[in-house]
């Protein structure tokens, strides 16, 4: 018993120092993604506010293909010493691990998850020229003309795609999916009144919005968004099984020191709610939303779980 005391002593000590010392050296962010896209503005955003409140450069790389899962297998395969830190996305460790379990990492074991930095609630977009005001409405429909309403995607597998399945499992409803070569594509014949519904985050879709061209029926999050107060949530408008959202967060590889993880996860929360971030990710139609690890690690699980499910209903297998 006395060795074991000594024993959480010195951990407990050895801890402090490792929080008190690190980093001794810049950081690297690897940013699974090519440079440009939010991604990359997002991690970019992140690495400065680390830089400043560090005193050591963090510094981002890009490590980008196969949707970003060669830049998360390289993450995981990373020494768990705090000095390589991963960012992920829904992709990366929820819908790519669904569709292709035999990737070379596991997106839970594989990561010490930090914190959560943004999400894109879906939203369930309408054309308007489907005769529905409200997301019961829509239900009501979908469940008359089984198979007839069609919704549309960036193609098999894409977030858009997967979104439509779990809104039929969760609504109990039969739509056809629409493959398209991308998004603006869909989104092009649903203005065009050829398909009829999108399951996507909103930040496009706002100015067809204005226009009257689209309807936005609810958002799959736990509160509204700012962007679009009218707009209920999906538990408002009586589908509280259907939450769903693109999200970024902050991961290192798993194993490293948990002194660390609480370390940068301070300083990330501080840099999540300061107006500049917060401004910077609303004019990317992303909200700032940071966590607890322990909280980051309950809400991958359990979103890996729902991409599951809608592969499973969807019967997608990709070679």
């Amino acid at each position: 018993m006395i060795l074991l005391r000594i024993a959480l002593l010195l951990f407990v000590l050895y801890g402090n120092a490792v929080a008190q010392t690190y980093p001794a050296r810049p950081v690297k962010l690897l940013v699974p993604f090519p440079p440009g896209g939010n991604t990359d503005i997002v991690g970019r955003l992140i690495a400065q506010k680390l830089t400043d409140a560090f005193g050591q450069q963090v510094y981002v790389e890009n490590r980008g293909g196969a949707g970003g899962t060669i830049g998360a297998e390289a993450a995981a395969k990373s020494p768990a010493d705090g000095y390589t830190l991963f960012f992920a996305t829904t992709g990366t460790l929820a819908s790519a691990p669904a569709m292709q379990p035999d990737l070379r990492y596991d997106p839970v074991k594989a990561f010490a998850p930090i914190s959560t930095l943004a999400n894109a609630p879906v939203v369930v977009f309408s054309s308007s020229a489907v005769p529905v005001n409200s997301l019961q409405e829509l239900i009501q429909l979908a469940k008359s003309k089984p198979g007839q309403l069609k919704f549309g995607s960036a193609g098999t597998g894409h977030f858009v795609h997967l979104a439509g399945e779990m809104f039929k499992i969760a609504a109990g409803v039969d739509l056809l999916h629409v493959p398209y070569k991308g998004v603006n594509a869909a989104l092009t014949d649903m203005l065009g009144g050829r398909i009829e519904l999108m399951f996507d985050a909103p930040a496009q879709y706002e100015p067809h919005l204005h226009s009257g061209k689209v309807r936005a029926l609810a958002v799959a999050g736990p509160k509204r968004l700012a962007r679009l107060p009218n707009v209920p949530t999906t538990a408002e408008a009586g589908l509280p099984g259907y939450e769903l959202a693109s999200w970024f967060g902050l991961a290192a590889p798993a194993a490293t020191p948990a002194e660390v993880v609480i370390r940068i996860n301070i300083e990330v929360v501080k840099a999540l709610g300061t107006p500049e971030v917060v401004e910077t990710l609303n004019k990317l139609g992303l909200e700032a939303e940071g966590s607890s690890p322990q909280q980051y690690a309950a809400m991958n699980v359990e979103d890996l779980a729902k991409w599951r499910a809608a592969v499973k209903a969807a019967g997608i297998k990709l070679d």
